[in-house]
């Protein structure tokens, strides 16, 4: 059993820890591994690591924990992909709030050029089921991914009519692995594994607790390229899902609905808002993203640096006005004026967004 994993997951199954802070252990570190054999005194000294934490670290208990949920893993044919692997979905590293552990299962292709969600209300309309069909049909040509939720309603229509189309397609699951919710679907999420499949953040176990669907809905918008809302009632999850894709900088599309009507309001005041794009069709998300050609999109430019936090563009800036781009994390210290404590959470966020590189001898190069 590769050790390194199993420090990752034991991590991750340590509460207090999330996300973001797992990540700053593993680079403070030089590894996970390294996480648990650090002495607990410098372990304090890291930003966001207090008594307890520290304490959980140091006592391993969670290793148990972590080798009993990978050996299920490879028994369920279920993968679990790091933050770290080099499979790690390219477009969900771009968020800061990424997960830092994904388990999949099936056949999925995440870099796939053309990404589309279709998320919407559990209470679809005969109008909306009739919408997500028909746009899922005339996006064949494109032969994307489609991503949703295997809620009820618009999501689960847009799964079936994926999978009747041959299109490939995954839900992100509020819940563990062996536990598919709702249990009437495991047919269809069945169906799924061969052309797609599902995707959770969630350990073994995890029940279908109403607080893990809205952080689900991030890992949607963030997969995709495009998200589109097609029924929606005033508040919801498919409108926190826009909310999302919009700050990831997704390119947002909402059907019109009639006025009135409860699952027409979320949508309508979408548009109304500029939240999104109003769809009519396939030719409204050509046009929108550039895919009228019918060829696969041209690679954007990766980086912008107004997209980057104050602190990340001063390090970028310095990186990029240094020879070959590159320093050693004392002289990016002392040339961008932030302290090494500081500059090694920004440089961990610039590496896991791709912006940065770490070489070997603490050598940071940017890759803008």
């Amino acid at each position: 059993m590769d050790q390194n994993r199993l420090a990752l997951l034991a991590l991750n199954f340590i509460p207090g820890i999330g996300d973001y802070l797992l990540r700053q252990l593993v680079n403070y570190s030089g590894s996970a591994e390294k996480v648990f054999q650090t002495p607990k005194g410098k372990l304090l000294r890291i930003p966001g690591v207090g008594e307890v934490t520290a304490e959980a670290i140091k006592t391993g208990k969670t290793f148990a924990a972590a080798e009993k949920e990978l050996r299920k893993a490879e028994k369920d044919n279920v993968q679990l992909i790091f933050f770290n692997d080099k499979n790690y979905p390219s477009r969900l590293k771009q968020i800061n709030d990424a997960p830092s552990v994904i388990y999949t299962r099936g056949l999925i292709d995440f870099e796939n050029p053309k990404t589309v969600a279709i998320v919407g209300t559990r209470k679809a309309t005969q109008y909306g089921r009739e919408r997500v069909e028909q746009l899922v049909i005339d996006l064949i040509p494109h032969q994307p991914l489609i991503v949703s939720g295997l809620a009820y309603g618009i999501d689960i229509h847009a799964h079936k009519v994926a999978v009747k189309q041959n299109l490939p397609t995954i839900g992100v699951m509020g819940s563990g692995m062996d536990n598919i919710y709702p249990s009437s679907h495991k047919e269809i999420a069945k169906q799924m594994m061969a052309n797609g499949g599902l995707v959770t953040e969630h350990r073994f176990g995890t029940k279908p607790d109403a607080h893990n669907f809205p952080a689900r809905n991030r890992i949607v918008a963030a997969l995709s390229d495009a998200v589109i809302i097609v029924e929606a009632a005033e508040k919801g999850g498919a409108l926190i899902t826009a909310e999302l894709a919009n700050s990831y900088n997704k390119d947002v599309f909402a059907f019109p609905g009639n006025i009135g009507q409860s699952h027409s309001e979320g949508c309508n005041n979408l548009i109304k808002t500029n939240k999104a794009h109003l769809i009519t069709g396939v030719k409204d998300l050509e046009y929108i993203t550039g895919w009228a050609s019918g060829k696969a999109p041209q690679k954007k430019e990766t980086f912008s640096l107004d997209t980057f936090e104050p602190s990340e563009q001063l390090v970028l800036k310095t990186l990029l006005e240094s020879s070959n781009k590159q320093l050693m994390i004392d002289d990016l210290s002392w040339k961008s004026g932030i302290p090494i404590s500081q500059l090694a959470s920004v440089l961990l966020t610039l590496e896991f967004k791709g912006a940065v590189a770490s070489l070997p001898g603490k050598v940071y190069k940017a890759n803008l």
